[in-house]
């Protein structure tokens, strides 16, 4: 199972991921940060964005960070590395 850092803005203008930054994915949510609103948010965008069931993605660090790290339970570390080269975010 491979984990993946993530940099999240939470409140921004759209829903977006990528590309990769200082080794992690860049991620931006329009959910606020409260209620685990934008955490939701993305787990659903990145589940969408790397073709996963969204319960394939836990977040398993930084849960209250913008710097989070998320597990993937459903492909391995090259899989992971193919999909994010697919979306652009090499």
């Amino acid at each position: 199972m491979p984990d993946l850092e993530v940099a999240v803005t939470p409140r921004a203008g759209e829903d977006r991921v990528g590309p990769l930054r200082n080794g992690g994915l860049v991620v931006r949510v329009t959910r606020p940060a409260t209620d685990g609103e934008a955490n939701r948010a993305v787990i659903r965008l990145v589940a969408r964005a790397l073709d996963v069931p969204a319960g394939a993605v836990e977040i398993v660090a930084g849960i209250r960070a913008r710097r989070k790290r998320l597990r993937l339970s459903s492909i391995d570390e090259r899989e992971l590395a193919r999909r994010l080269n697919a979306i652009g975010a090499d």
